[in-house]
């Protein structure tokens, strides 16, 4: 029982370790996982700490204060009474050297500004927290280039498996055709010369299909196995359903930094505003020095105090007027970066358009030119078998079939990957 316990835990340890392989590559999941690997979305995290520490400090103001004084001075001259004694002599003689040390509590009674910098605080955040997301938004774009990659690399190496094996069949016939007689050596060895070629040709598409799954795998933090295929993506009816309400699009997140960064500024403006009022606090001050508050008497001695200050900047010739003012331009300001940004979005995404439009129409054809392609080449092994042309003819139209054939896709290829540039363009997930 210990033993087939242990080893399913092996046989699940090693299922979660090994490599993606076993499903096929999806776009919006190796999308996810790059976002989520990436080590900037820790600073979410830490950027939401930082502002928990800072709110926490605007809470404890509204704590009493304590403070701890101390001072010891001598002084050279010091106010003395008139003479009122006999001989001339004052009433009092204060000393010139003095000492105190005290204790003093401050109480915020109340301050107007306290609610107005919590909430600038979390307008802070929130922009701070959208401009990461904004920088993480870049990873997208980077994955469905590998992804893309990968998918053309993908397609190329199916269509040039296919005319390999034809290849190593002709090559089969031809040579058995020379040892009959029925055919000159040249013509075995001109297939044997474009078989290589196109197993050369393999071998580069292979390794470049590698380096493609290499860098998808270092984005996402998983291991990809070299057999992983991927699926394009079906995106018709997105990309459809996007140009249609093109206008009221505002999914990408540079709109909410935007709109956290208008937050901000208004609520700059309400702090401003806020530290114009009046402020209210309760003071209290016990102490023990020389003299006390009572600066007849020559002694060490106790002391306390206390009572309210008001606190009120009644005038500060226009100063807060003109940063409302200031403040109130940089809104104005987001406001046209983000006009500038709409109107580059829409510049961005239409030469991807018209390639969406031209390459449904170019793929139509395309399968009608692989399908005559391929019945041209099929009269041709035809007549390669009963000599009527030599092997250099039909390698010619072996070319061409498999010229076609990269060309749908390439086609293919591009139009998923256009409107996956299109979706990722408007900010829309892509499913």
């Amino acid at each position: 029982m210990t033993s087939c316990v242990s080893g399913c835990v092996v046989g699940l340890l090693l299922a979660a370790a090994a490599p993606l392989g076993a499903q096929p590559l999806q776009l919006p999941v190796l999308q996810r996982e790059a976002l989520e690997r990436d080590a900037r979305v820790k600073e979410l995290e830490l950027l939401e700490a930082q502002s928990v520490l800072r709110a926490r400090n605007i809470e404890a103001e509204r704590l009493p204060s304590v403070s701890v004084l101390g001072q010891a001075q001598y002084q050279s001259d010091v106010p003395m009474p008139p003479a009122l004694l006999p001989g001339g002599q004052p009433l009092f003689s204060p000393s010139k050297d003095t000492y105190d040390a005290s204790v003093r509590v401050d109480q915020r009674l109340f301050d107007p500004s306290s609610s107005a910098r919590m909430a600038l605080e979390r307008a802070t955040l929130a922009e701070s927290q959208a401009r990461v997301r904004t920088t993480l938004f870049t990873l997208k774009t980077e994955v469905s280039e590998s992804f893309f990659a990968v998918a053309l690399l993908q397609e190329q190496l199916g269509a040039l498996k296919a005319t390999i094996d034809d290849l190593e069949g002709r090559l089969r016939e031809t040579t058995a055709r020379v040892r009959e007689g029925a055919a000159l050596a040249g013509e075995a060895a001109a297939v044997e010369a474009t078989l290589l070629q196109q197993r050369q040709r393999a071998d580069e598409i292979r390794s470049a299909r590698a380096a493609a799954l290499a860098r998808l795998a270092a984005l996402t933090g998983h291991a990809i196995a070299d057999d992983a295929t991927v699926v394009l993506p079906e995106l018709g009816d997105a990309v459809a359903e996007a140009r249609r309400g093109l206008d009221r699009l505002r999914a990408r997140p540079e709109y909410e930094q935007f709109d956290r960064a208008r937050d901000r500024a208004t609520r700059q403006q309400a702090l401003a505003a806020a530290l114009d009022r009046p402020q209210l606090s309760a003071y209290g001050r016990a102490g023990y020095g020389k003299p006390g508050l009572n600066f007849i008497n020559d002694q060490f001695e106790t002391y306390a105090l206390g009572g309210v200050q008001l606190q009120w900047k009644a005038w500060t010739w226009g100063t807060s007027g003109r940063e409302r003012e200031a403040l109130g331009l940089q809104q104005s300001i987001v406001g046209a970066e983000e006009a500038a940004f709409t109107d580059g979005l829409r510049r961005a995404i239409q030469p991807d358009l018209a390639a969406i439009d031209r390459l449904q129409t170019t793929l139509a054809a395309d399968d009608r030119i692989v399908a005559l392609r391929e019945a041209i080449q099929r009269a041709s092994r035809v007549r390669l078998t009963e000599g009527v042309i030599v092997a250099s003819d039909y390698l010619d139209r072996e070319l061409e079939t498999l010229t076609a054939e990269f060309d749908r896709a390439r086609h293919r290829v591009e139009l998923a990957q256009a409107r996956a540039r299109v979706l990722t363009t408007l900010g829309l997930e892509v499913k």
